[in-house]
């Protein structure tokens, strides 16, 4: 008989059971990692689902529901250069020239606002009435669906509110149809705006810029449309140095 054709005998214990049976055989290498990867699994689903972050709902907006008002001020230089103010003839391509313009009055939350609370429409009377402070008829409709709705008031109310808060805040005589272009910082702009209006709130100011050039200044108000501090999430958005471009 050759090598291929011998067996070995098994061995037996002392109570007859063969060895190989009493032998308990261990899983393979990638059989364990399997095997390890669902107990870590297993071990951990509970912790994660109970810190697991629930999603955040947004409140369906409902017009009047809000805490203060943003004002936006936009510097119309900065629009008129950019390619999306090729559009606007009145304000970029017309006899008068525009400093700082009403970009919009926004109802809003202490974190998050509301928008498009409503259909109702805007007359072509009371849009136009707001050209001269407001020159974009496309910027009026769209003020008042997105923002405006959410105001809980009349279109004539709500821009008649607007067209109050804007007048009412005088603007730094440096900003005054300067005719070359100047550079500045966020601190000295909101230091201009706070000096020309002493009821503003030292923190209700926010400046925001296109890459290095000023694009606008936000004013927050109450619902009363009096001077109050910014929400967390109405911040200053500007690097180190800004460059105003000249009315022109």
């Amino acid at each position: 008989m050759d090598s291929a054709q011998r067996t070995t005998a098994p061995t037996m214990s002392s109570d007859g059971t063969s060895a190989s049976k009493m032998m308990v055989q261990r899983p393979s290498a990638p059989l364990r990692v399997v095997l390890s990867i669902l107990l870590v699994g297993v071990l951990t689903a509970p912790a994660y689902a109970k810190h697991k972050k629930k999603p955040h709902k947004t409140p369906t907006p409902v017009a009047g529901a809000f805490d203060y008002y943003v004002m936006s001020l936009s510097w119309s230089p900065e629009h008129c250069a950019e390619p999306a103010g090729s559009g606007d003839a009145l304000q970029c391509n017309s006899a008068r020239k525009f400093g700082f313009v009403l970009h919009g009055l926004w109802p809003q939350f202490e974190k998050g606002f509301p928008q498009s609370c409503s259909k109702v429409p805007l007359s072509d009377a009371t849009r136009d009435s707001m050209l001269d402070i407001m020159p974009s008829k496309k910027l009026v409709q769209h003020e008042w669906e997105k923002h405006g709705t959410c105001s809980g008031l009349t279109p004539d109310a709500y821009f008649a509110g607007a067209r109050t808060a804007f007048t009412s805040v005088k603007i730094p005589a440096l900003f005054q149809d300067p005719p070359n272009a100047f550079s500045t910082t966020v601190s000295k702009v909101e230091q201009g705006f706070s000096d020309a209006n002493p009821a503003f709130h030292s923190d209700g100011i926010a400046v925001l810029c296109a890459g290095k050039f000023l694009q606008e200044v936000r004013v927050c108000l109450d619902k009363d449309l009096h001077p109050r501090a910014c929400g967390h999430d109405v911040k200053d958005h500007c690097k180190k140095g800004i460059t105003v471009r000249p009315v022109k």
